[in-house]
């Protein structure tokens, strides 16, 4: 699989993300998609993190708000550790332009431990992953499935109200670097907008935040979001997914979304 970098960087403004075409949106032209945005703090967050020094924590919470429209120009992001302990560590981030604050996340790192001897409830299934061969294609980057449709890579055969999964590929952030697990999981979180919100009139809901609840981290370079609730009034959506690979569920994802003044062109080569 082709994989194209959200951003570029230089030795000469170090600290400074130059989008590439892969970061645009599919909502309006000279637009950031959500998931090089989200892709972008997260970057940031785990490299505060480390500068904290060696640390069991794991990332377990990610929420992320898009009050701005992001243009696809140059951006810095700026983070502050709230609170770092032994246990928990909270770190704000915000990614500006021009020296203004466009959007912002927080990400919560808890310290791992023993399970303890009770028995809780679970879920007793986890959504299929499709078959190892899908991505023969190196131009595709994601795939689509609904009831009706099966997977596919064309999601306009997915324009129905069926329950809708999408799989997802490796992702890069900056050119030159490798993804994290962490970066992978908040960039595919922001396409919970797609699996919940799209529908017989393609997706028309634009979402306002990514909120994501990690058990553990993806493992492998592939990934799933499936819907698993959505609820809508008044022209006010919210959807929940459950983030998966090929070993099973961990974690969850829920969006809140507005109507778009027009669908999404999911076809776009740089879709949201």
């Amino acid at each position: 699989m082709r994989q194209t970098a959200f951003f570029d960087t230089d030795l000469v403004t170090a600290g400074l993300l130059h989008p590439t075409p892969a970061a645009g949106s599919g909502w309006a032209g000279g637009q950031m998609r959500g998931m090089a945005i989200s892709a972008a703090l997260a970057r940031e967050v785990e490299r505060r993190v480390a500068e904290q020094g060696p640390t069991s924590l794991r990332p377990t919470r990610w929420t992320l708000d898009l009050f701005r429209a992001v243009a696809m120009r140059p951006c810095t992001v700026e983070t502050e550790i709230v609170r770092a302990g032994r246990r928990l560590c909270l770190v704000d981030a915000r990614l500006c332009q021009d020296g203004t604050p466009v959007a912002a996340a927080r990400a919560l790192y808890l310290a791992a431990g023993d399970a303890r001897p009770g028995r809780c409830w679970s879920v007793d299934s986890a959504p299929i992953p499709p078959p190892p061969t899908w991505h023969r294609d190196p131009d595709t980057s994601r795939i689509y499935y609904s009831g009706d449709a099966g997977w596919d890579a064309d999601p306009a055969r997915h324009h129905n109200t069926s329950r809708n999964r999408v799989w997802h590929a490796a992702i890069t952030v900056v050119d030159g670097e490798k993804a994290t697990p962490f970066q992978f999981a908040c960039a595919v979180a922001d396409v919970t907008n797609v699996v919940t919100n799209l529908g017989s009139q393609g997706l028309e809901y634009i979402n306002t935040d990514v909120t994501v609840a990690f058990s553990r981290l993806p493992i492998g370079d592939e990934m799933g979001v499936s819907a698993s609730d959505r609820h809508e009034r008044d022209g006010i959506a919210i959807g929940t997914a459950e983030l998966y690979d090929r070993t099973g569920v961990f974690g969850t994802a829920t969006v809140t979304a507005l109507t778009a003044t027009q669908p999404a062109d999911l076809t776009a080569a740089h879709s949201r």
